[in-house]
């Protein structure tokens, strides 16, 4: 399992708090979730097959790789809004 992300973020005058995180190969899943408040507002859930070349599952390097890129990508789109 591999530790994740966390950032802050003000968007229209409020604040959102994201985090990533692995849930490791037992539960295949990268997850973030996005807080207003202390509250979750909005979960992706993304399977490793998804974002993963077939067999790499137990790659660190290719893991934490997807997991900024799904980070990032959240990120931007909170700015775009147009996720939420």
């Amino acid at each position: 399992m591999e530790k994740g992300f966390n950032t802050d973020l003000e968007v229209k005058g409020r604040i959102y708090h994201v985090q990533t995180e692995d849930w490791g190969q037992y539960n295949p899943y990268l997850v973030s979730r996005i807080f207003k408040n202390g509250a979750v507002v909005k979960s992706i859930k993304t399977g490793y097959g998804e974002v993963l070349p077939t067999g790499k599952t137990s790659s660190t390097k290719l893991i934490k790789l997807a997991m900024k890129v799904q980070h990032n990508k959240i990120l931007d789109l909170l700015v775009d809004g147009k996720l939420l």
